[in-house]
C-alpha cells in the first residue's frame, strides 16, 4: 500500500494513460474471436508455462485488447502501476512505459494485437514479482541470506486480476502491506524531496567537537542538525546544552553510544550524504519485498545490524534485549533466514560443532591431551572417552570424536538456549560473556545470537502458557539437570539485517553495515536500474 499523500504522476505518466485509453475504439469483442487474434495470442505465450497456462484456461481470450470499458480500464491500470514504480524503489527502465505505449499505438492487425495482449501481460507478471517479492535474488546478491522473495503463481495472479473488480486495487495490492513498508515509502519520498533542495547542506570538516566547544565548526555542526530536523532553529555559536540533547538523539537514532559527544564515530555518520542514507532505504524495502510473508502476530525479530532481539506482538515491540551476533569474518557471519522457534532447553550441555572442534580445540589437545578440560569427549556411541592417548596422530580429517560441554554456569550456552531447528545450526542463547553485551559494536559469536537477558526473553515466552513462568523456568533451572520445554505456541523467528528501518511512530532509524551486505544489494539494484535523484548531501 502506497502512503496516503503521493506525488502526482508525471506529464508522460497521464499522456500514456490517454493514449492507452483510447487506443482501438473501433475494434468491437467480436473482432477479438478472430483466429488471427487467437493465433497470435497462443504463439506468443507458448514461451512461458505460466502464460500459456493461463491464455489456454480462458481459451485463448483476451485480457487488454479492444475498445470495451473493462479493457479500457485493466490498460489504465497497468500503466498507471508501471509509471508509479519507481515510487517503490522498482528500476522504471525494466517496464519500458513508453516502448509499451508506442508498441499499442503500432498494433494493427489482429495478429500484432494477439501478440501485444501477451506483451501486457507479461510486463504485469514481471511488475507483479517485482513489487511483491523482491527485483533481486538475495541468495545470488549475498550468500548468507538464506532466504528468497515469495515467488507468485503467474497464472493465478493473471486470473486474479482478470477477475478484479477494480484493476488498480487489484496492483496497490501487490505491493507488501506491513506497516513497516508503507512507513519506508513515506520516509524514502521525503528523503527524495530533501535531496531536490540541496540535502543536508555541507559536511562538518571535524573529526571531534565537545560540549562546551565554539567557532565556525560547531555553527558547521549545528546547521547540519537543523537541517536533519534534531535541533530547533538556533543562531549558536557554542556546543550548549541543546546541541548536547541534538547529538544525543542523533546517536540513538543511529544505534551509538549516546553521550552527547560528537565523536569520531558520530561525526562519520553526520556526514553520510543524504543520498547515501535514500540508498539505504532503497535496500530495506527491497528486503521488506523479500520477507513478504505472514510473519505471525506474534514473532521474534532479530535484527543483527542493530545487535537486539525484539518479541513483537501486533507490530508493537513487547520485550526487547541487546544481542551478539557472528564476528565479522566469512566463516562467522549470523545467515539470515525465517524459522519457528518450537522449544527452550534449560541447563543445556553444549554440543561443540565439528568445524570448532577441528579448527579450534584439536590443536591444543595435540600439544597437551589434558587441554580444553571444561569439554567432554565423546565416541561415536555417546560414551566419554579417557584423554589418556596420543593425539598427535589424529587431523581434522580423522579424529574421531566429537566434544560436549555439560551444564553449568560456565557453560558456553550459558543455562538456556532457544531452539528453532534449522540446518546451520542456529539458534538464540544465555552467555556467561556479560561483558560483550555492554559494546557498542556486538559481533563476536560463531554465528549463533546471544541474548543479555535470557530468563526474561523465557519469562515473557512461557507467559503464553505458564500461569507462573518465572516460577515454572526457575524450577528447573535450580535443578542442574538439562530440560526440554515445548511452547505450546511456536513462535515464528526472522533474524534480518536493516541497516535502515522505522519505529512504530514513523521515525527513521540507520545502522552501521558491519557485514557489508547492504552496500552488495544496493550495487545489484543500481545495476538492475534502481536509480535516486536529487543532489548529494
Amino acid at each position: 500500500m502506497l502512503p496516503a499523500a503521493l506525488p502526482s504522476l508525471t506529464k508522460f505518466s497521464r499522456a500514456a494513460i490517454l493514449s492507452a485509453a483510447f487506443l482501438f475504439p473501433n475494434i468491437s469483442t467480436a473482432d477479438l474471436s478472430f483466429t488471427g487474434f487467437r493465433q497470435a495470442v497462443a504463439e506468443a505465450a507458448a514461451r512461458d508455462e505460466a502464460l500459456s497456462s493461463f491464455y489456454r484456461t480462458h481459451d485463448f481470450e483476451g485480457v487488454w485488447i479492444g475498445a470495451s470499458d473493462i479493457a479500457q480500464e485493466r490498460r489504465n491500470a497497468l500503466i498507471t502501476a508501471l509509471s508509479e514504480a519507481p515510487l517503490h524503489g522498482l528500476p522504471a527502465a525494466r517496464y519500458d512505459v513508453e516502448g509499451l505505449v508506442a508498441q499499442l499505438r503500432a498494433a494493427r492487425t489482429t495478429a500484432d494485437q494477439g501478440a501485444m495482449d501477451v506483451t501486457l501481460s507479461r510486463a504485469l507478471l514481471q511488475y507483479a514479482q517485482d513489487v511483491h517479492g523482491g527485483v533481486l535474488d538475495a541468495s545470488s546478491v549475498v550468500s548468507a541470506i538464506k532466504r528468497e522473495g515469495p515467488e507468485l503463481d503467474g497464472a493465478e495472479v493473471l486470473a486474479g486480476f482478470m477477475a478484479a473488480s477494480s484493476p488498480s486495487a487489484y496492483l496497490r495490492g501487490l505491493a507488501p502491506s506491513s506497516p513497516e513498508y508503507t512507513r519506508l515509502l513515506r520516509q524514502k519520498l521525503a528523503l527524495e524531496g530533501l535531496i531536490a533542495t540541496g540535502g543536508w547542506g555541507p559536511s562538518v570538516p571535524v573529526s571531534t567537537l565537545r560540549p562546551g566547544a565554539e567557532g565556525p565548526q560547531v555553527v558547521a555542526l549545528r546547521n547540519r542538525l537543523m537541517a536533519m530536523g534534531y535541533l530547533e532553529r538556533s543562531v549558536t555559536r557554542q556546543y550548549d546544552d541543546a546541541m548536547t540533547r541534538a547529538i544525543q538523539a542523533f546517536q540513538t537514532a543511529h544505534g551509538l553510544t549516546s553521550d552527547g559527544v560528537a565523536g569520531e564515530g558520530t561525526m562519520r555518520a553526520i556526514n553520510v550524504s543524504a543520498a547515501s542514507r535514500l540508498e539505504q532505504v532503497l535496500v530495506a524495502l527491497e528486503r521488506e519485498r523479500w520477507l513478504n510473508i505472514d510473519r505471525g502476530d506474534r514473532h521474534i525479530w532479530v535484527n543483527m545490524a542493530d545487535f537486539y532481539a525484539n518479541i513483537i506482538d501486533d507490530d508493537r515491540v513487547t520485550f526487547t534485549t541487546r544481542a551478539v551476533i557472528g564476528a565479522v569474518d566469512a566463516d562467522r557471519e549470523s545467515p539470515e533466514f525465517s524459522d519457528v522457534m518450537t522449544h527452550m532447553v534449560i541447563n543445556p550441555s553444549w554440543n561443540v560443532p565439528r568445524s570448532i572442534t577441528v579448527n579450534e580445540y584439536l590443536p591444543g589437545l595435540r600439544r597437551n591431551p589434558g587441554a580444553h578440560g571444561h569439554l567432554q569427549l565423546l565416541d561415536s556411541r555417546g560414551r566419554v572417552v579417557s584423554r589418556n592417548q596420543d593425539f598427535s596422530q589424529y587431523t581434522a580429517s580423522n579424529f574421531p570424536y566429537r566434544m560436549r560441554q555439560p551444564p553449568s554456569r560456565s557453560n558456553a550456552l550459558g543455562l538456556v538456549k532457544f531452539m528453532f531447528p534449522n540446518q546451520w545450526n542456529i539458534y538464540l542463547h544465555d552467555t556467561p560473556a556479560q561483558s560483550l553485551f555492554q559494546r557498542e559494536v556486538r559481533a563476536f559469536s560463531h554465528g549463533c545470537i546471544r541474548l543479555d537477558d535470557p530468563f526474561d526473553f523465557a519469562y515473557h515466552l512461557l507467559a503464553a502458557q505458564e500461569a507462573d513462568p518465572v516460577g515454572f523456568f526457575q524450577a528447573r533451572l535450580r535443578s542442574g539437570s538439562e530440560s526440554r520445554v515445548n511452547l505450546d505456541e511456536p513462535v515464528q523467528v526472522h533474524l534480518v539485517y536493516r541497516t535502515a528501518f522505522t519505529t512504530v511512530e514513523g521515525d527513521l532509524q540507520f545502522r552501521a553495515d558491519i557485514y557489508g551486505r547492504d552496500a552488495l544489494i544496493w550495487r545489484a539494484l543500481s545495476a538492475a536500474g534502481v536509480v535516486i535523484g536529487g543532489v548529494q548531501g
